[in-house]
């Protein structure tokens, strides 16, 4: 089954599932093919992806990715339960998942009791391009519920893996995941190549990816995205995430891989006092090109938001960051703050970063900033006074440049897999 993405050429038929689907589903996928059949692919003409050229995504001939046996064990997080999908097909036999208070599996094996027709498709931005499509072929969706009141102590590891294919393929990982009222979780949500351990890739594939989180009243989640595809992958990905009340909501963004990547964070207050704290640190080199484009929506009362962003760029490697916070007429006594810094390892790297506040509110506490800056002469050449190569001093400047995110995430094991991923990266030796 070949596709080819071209002015708005795309048929959704060539990506919805071929095997019958419950009513609900079905009617979800005709919704977003009808929304399909109104949009065309973004381009550069389009504000939000002028930094991001989507066109080489176009070019490609694309075939419906299929299950393959891969090995994953370098990474796995021990500590953690584990759901595997590779190529978009769910992988029951390399999964290891909880059985009280919770459910974690796939679509499919999701028991009645849950409402899920209720909140799958149902988030803000669902009418976007890429949403669309991947809504359109929704069918093995990774889906984690936490039942109110329960607290998972262990950590619950979404792991999707790209594995090799003679042609380019298409997958479209979907993920659901809802606590409800006074829930808590850690969430570790991973997209990955196999064997290819900061080892470049060599055949280029496309991963379209859309996570979906609802939190219900006082629900709390730590959540970690995680991108280490293949240095030929082209990603485009959203994090779409609905705070009721008081709820907490703690992400983490992390993008080292792909030829191009997009990361689209969108977080929707939906009731007042919640806690919202973004970090995200993009790590790129060579000719790759990374996106974050993050929006924060504040619409109720006493909302405390945070976010800081870092690049370090190295090469000719370019870099996007566009943060936006809106606060609303209603969302009085609302506390936000967002900063963007960013560190060019190459005089032909580049960043272009945009901070922006939108308020409406007229009792509110925000600030935003943004730096970029090249690493400062004067401290590689105190630690070479020091005894230390110079090779090793940048490393450490860049080690410390980044430890500010990655020391923050929750789970010990990925942030020591992290670590040995940087580690692989020319601008650490």
């Amino acid at each position: 089954m070949e596709m080819q993405l071209i002015n708005s050429g795309l048929s959704a038929d060539l990506v919805r599932p071929a095997g019958p689907v419950p009513t609900w589903l079905g009617q979800l996928h005709d919704r977003a093919t009808a929304v399909l059949q109104e949009l065309a692919p973004p381009t550069k003409r389009d504000e939000a992806w002028r930094f991001t050229d989507p066109a080489a995504l176009y070019s490609l001939q694309l075939t419906k990715g299929k299950f393959q046996s891969v090995g994953i064990e370098h990474l796995l997080l021990p500590d953690s339960y584990q759901l595997v999908f590779v190529n978009g097909v769910y992988a029951p036999n390399l999964s290891k998942v909880p059985s009280q208070g919770v459910f974690v599996g796939s679509l499919e094996e999701l028991p009645d009791r849950y409402p899920v027709q209720n909140y799958l498709g149902q988030q803000q931005g669902s009418a976007e391009f890429f949403t669309a499509l991947n809504t359109a072929g929704v069918e093995g969706a990774a889906v984690v519920w936490v039942e109110a009141g329960v607290a998972i102590a262990q950590s619950i590891h979404l792991l999707f893996i790209s594995a090799p294919a003679p042609d380019p393929i298409i997958s479209q990982p979907r993920t659901l995941v809802v606590l409800e009222t006074n829930a808590q979780a850690t969430l570790v949500e991973q997209y990955a190549a196999p064997n290819r351990d900061c080892i470049p890739g060599e055949q280029s594939y496309f991963t379209n990816a859309v996570s979906e989180i609802y939190l219900g009243t006082k629900a709390k989640l730590q959540h970690a995205y995680i991108q280490r595809e293949a240095d030929t992958a082209l990603l485009v990905a959203k994090t779409a995430v609905s705070q009721a009340a008081q709820s907490e909501y703690q992400g983490y963004s992390i993008s080292l891989g792909g030829k191009l990547s997009r990361h689209n964070w969108e977080i929707y207050q939906t009731g007042a006092a919640t806690t919202t704290n973004l970090n995200g640190l993009t790590m790129i080199k060579g000719e790759q090109l990374a996106d974050t484009h993050s929006n924060i929506v504040l619409n109720f009362p006493e909302g405390k938001s945070q976010q800081l962003h870092k690049c370090v760029v190295d090469d000719q490697a370019a870099a996007v960051f566009n943060g936006r916070i809106f606060v609303g007429k209603q969302a009085q006594m609302t506390s936000a703050g967002q900063l963007s810094r960013n560190l060019l390892l190459s005089g032909k790297a580049r960043v272009d970063t945009k901070p922006q506040l939108e308020i409406v509110a007229d009792n509110v506490k925000c600030a935003h900033g943004a730096t970029v800056s090249q690493l400062d002469e004067e401290e590689i050449f105190y630690l070479q006074s020091r005894g230390i190569d110079q090779a090793s001093a940048v490393s450490l400047l860049v080690e410390a440049a980044v430890l500010e995110i990655v020391k923050q995430i929750p789970v010990p094991t990925l942030r020591q897999l992290l670590f040995r991923c940087m580690s692989c990266k020319t601008m650490f030796n």
